[in-house]
């Protein structure tokens, strides 16, 4: 999972765009408690694919929580959003 947190912590804070999939998605991201826990709501501009994380820092690891979608989806999201 400490791969995956860097790659979201290089995602910047508030709107951003990207690609993914070569589709275009606006990417919201806003952190919480000291940076120890981040929401991410990616919506494909232009169609209707979106996808939608929460991760917590906990003391012994850290958690993924997708939200209604497979955790595969959003991991490979994160491996391949190319950001502008």
């Amino acid at each position: 999972m400490e791969k995956i947190l860097n790659t979201i912590q290089k995602i910047p804070e508030g709107y951003s765009e990207g690609k993914y999939e070569n589709q275009k998605y606006g990417v919201t991201k806003k952190s919480f408690n000291d940076n120890r826990s981040y929401k991410i709501y990616a919506k494909a501009l232009g169609g209707n694919d979106f996808v939608s994380l929460n991760y917590y820092c906990t003391s012994s690891a850290g958690v993924l929580k997708p939200c209604e979608m497979p955790e595969e989806k959003v991991i490979d999201f994160l491996n391949h959003l190319e950001l502008e």
